[in-house]
């Protein structure tokens, strides 16, 4: 059986798992849709293009990815609008995205049709999955890995592409309680950080643990060279309302150009706020919390959408960050704009929303 659209075989689960969840309560990342998209890359073109059941992979141990970390992956979202359409959120932004990843990385590139034929095909497939529930959506997570059975230290020349989705609600129950790193990198000048890459993320885990040790539940990252300036936010991009501004850092190659950054950013423009991508020091954000001039600060992010901090940690002392109403907070006035974009139900003026 194929799809339409493109020569996508299709072989469906014998029997569907979405009664066995309570999609009134889902935690983030734990139950998996039915099926899933895979296309091998060989002889310079992608192949096998196949939307089959969720399962597992028979891999050899001799697998390249496993010892060398050509390894990329995106994030996205989809949702449904009153009429029970399932809508994609910027998923051009996140193929872009995810092929600078791979150039970085020494990967072969996706083609239009394997990254968006293959998520709309396995959207229609699942679209069952999407929830509807408030603060849910369905996760999408493309990813690609070396598929060569080598051991020697040189880019794959085979490549395994896959997406799966799951349904999911909100990534942090709480706001976030957050410490500055001044020990550990997460990335460097002239590095990957700006690349989706799986090595980024196992780097950040044992920083990580130390911080939650201590009480906090994510790090602030800061610059390789002077631990002076703030880069990211754990698995966010990081933003601060200084003097009824928006500040954020600027993008470079060690900060990941993040698609929910990059929407907030046009969506205060469109406010009427004004907005600075800059160099944002520590010490502005210590000294903007305890003069009253910072009032708000939040990560961005595909999984938290928009997620108000509570405290900033710094220097064993822990600042916390002022209370605010939802009536008057801007992060709060962003994520609901969200929503209703992303959900269809306010006009899309920035074209945006993409229609399954």
């Amino acid at each position: 059986m194929t799809t339409d659209a493109l020569q996508i075989e299709l072989r469906k689960a014998e029997r569907s798992r979405i009664q066995e969840v309570d999609f009134n309560h889902l935690p983030f990342g734990k139950h998996f849709s039915d099926h899933m998209f895979v296309a091998d890359f060989v002889d310079g073109q992608w192949l096998n293009q196949q939307i089959v059941p969720f399962d597992n992979f028979t891999l050899s141990p001799a697998l390249s990815a496993l010892h060398y970390g050509q390894s990329i992956f995106e994030g996205m979202k989809a949702f449904k609008n009153e009429a029970g359409e399932v809508l994609m959120f910027r998923p051009y932004a996140n193929f872009e995205r995810m092929n600078e990843s791979a150039r970085r990385m020494c990967m072969a590139t996706l083609t239009e049709e394997v990254f968006m034929g293959g998520l709309e095909a396995l959207l229609r497939v699942d679209a069952d999955w999407v929830p509807t529930a408030p603060d849910s959506s369905l996760y999408i997570r493309p990813y690609m890995f070396a598929m060569d059975t080598f051991l020697g230290v040189a880019p794959s020349k085979t490549y395994r592409f896959c997406i799966f989705t799951c349904p999911v609600g909100a990534y942090y129950s709480n706001p976030p309680k957050l410490k500055v790193e001044t020990e550990y990198i997460r990335s460097a000048p002239g590095g990957v950080g700006y690349a989706k890459c799986a090595g980024n993320y196992a780097g950040s885990m044992y920083p990580t643990l130390l911080a939650q040790q201590q009480g906090y539940d994510q790090l602030i990252w800061t610059d390789a060279r002077e631990h002076k300036y703030i880069e990211e936010s754990g698995t966010m991009n990081i933003m601060f309302v200084i003097d009824g501004k928006l500040v954020t850092p600027a993008v470079s190659d060690s900060i990941l150009k993040g698609v929910t950054r990059d929407s907030i950013i046009q969506i205060a423009r469109s406010f009427g706020i004004e907005v600075e991508e800059r160099k944002v020091s520590i010490e502005e954000v210590i000294g903007g919390i305890e003069s009253g001039r910072l009032t708000e600060a939040f990560g961005a992010g595909t999984a938290v959408v928009v997620s108000p901090y509570s405290l900033i940690g710094y220097n064993g002392k822990d600042h916390m960050l002022p209370e605010f109403s939802p009536e008057n907070s801007l992060a709060v006035k962003i994520k609901n704009y969200l929503t209703d974009l992303r959900t269809g139900k306010v006009e899309d003026t920035f074209g945006w929303v993409h229609k399954v």
